[in-house]
């Protein structure tokens, strides 16, 4: 058929669905009917006449249709909570073998900061810093060992540790770009520091009393830190192992992941803050509080990041293997 034939014949059609792109009550069988006729005319006159206005045209008007499409189409509801019911849990689920590795590199960092301070007393002033370690002595001299915790007032306590907190779990999170060996080290120190901070109380004779207090917000702190450590590792193997993606486009696909898990940390972090600055200093509360909040605490980080993305797995994917596991985006 001649362009002019084509046109001839299109003409009117073309005119009445530019008259309805500027509509908004045009029923959505119609919007989709109308999208069809002008993607298949387009691909007709980009076939026979690739370089006629007839395509720049239809080009144009297809491109407007679109738009209009999506400037009008309904908005998403329940993305926020979708966000933390489904898309966070599914992808504890999907990288969790990421998330025992860096477990791992915490725990083997607490174990050589156990076993050093062990052969040598002077590595808690060396890790920990001088001025702690001493501070730490004459508190425990005078009765109350983790006075540390009452030396500043709640709300700018509250700031600095978040703060702190979420620029470590955002450090090993992006260190992971260095093929996870960034991340990994950075687990692997704060282990050594959280080895060798309990250890000395141990030394003490002050385990249990130290523990009971540091893991009031250290139960949400430490295991933040891990799962952060995790994303770090899951943007550090898409470049190690990009599978029969670039090196580029593997990255591109895990941090979008990776990303999702930090943002989802920053409540926890800001929580433990919160217990930090307000009841970690509370050192004549009885035990009982202390090991409520410890166990809601762990119980919380069990639930949501490792038992619930499992329950939610099986329950939307049956058996379905790791590859399988749907990742919402």
């Amino acid at each position: 058929m001649r362009e002019a034939a084509f046109v001839k014949q299109n003409r009117d059609k073309w005119q009445q669905i530019d008259i309805q792109t500027k509509g908004r009550d045009i029923p959505a069988e119609t919007l989709a009917d109308n999208f069809i006729e002008l993607t298949d005319d387009l691909s007709y006159a980009r076939t026979f006449y690739p370089r006629s206005q007839t395509v720049r045209y239809l080009n144009q008007l297809a491109g407007r249709y679109f738009i209009n499409i999506y400037q009008y189409r309904k908005k998403e509801k329940g993305r926020f909570f979708r966000f933390w019911k489904e898309e966070v849990p599914l992808i504890m689920y999907k990288y969790r073998k990421y998330m025992l590795y860096s477990f791992l590199a915490m725990f083997a960092g607490v174990l050589l900061g156990i076993f050093s301070l062990e052969q040598e007393s002077g590595f808690a002033s060396l890790i920990l810093g001088p001025g702690y370690v001493n501070q730490t002595l004459e508190n425990i001299e005078s009765g109350d060992p983790m006075a540390i915790y009452k030396s500043s007032d709640e709300a700018p306590m509250l700031f600095g540790i978040a703060t702190n907190n979420i620029w470590v779990a955002f450090y090993a999170f992006i260190m992971g770009i260095m093929f996870s060996v960034g991340t990994v080290y950075i687990l692997f120190s704060n282990g050594v520091m959280l080895g060798v901070f309990q250890y000395f109380f141990f030394k003490k004779g002050l385990l249990f009393t130290s523990a009971i207090s540091i893991w009031l917000h250290g139960t949400l702190e430490i295991s933040a830190i891990i799962i952060a450590g995790g994303a770090g590792m899951i943007l550090g193997n898409s470049l190690l192992f990009p599978g029969t993606y670039s090196r580029l486009a593997s990255l591109q696909r895990s941090a979008k992941d990776a990303v999702k898990i930090v943002v989802a940390l920053i409540p926890v972090f800001i929580t433990a803050a919160f217990i930090e600055s307000y009841l970690t200093r509370l050192t004549e509360m009885p035990v009982y509080f202390n090991l409520t909040i410890i166990g809601l605490s762990a119980l919380f980080i069990i639930w949501y990041f490792i038992y619930y993305p499992y329950r939610l797995n099986k329950k939307l994917n049956g058996t379905a293997t790791e590859d399988q596991v749907i990742s919402k985006s």
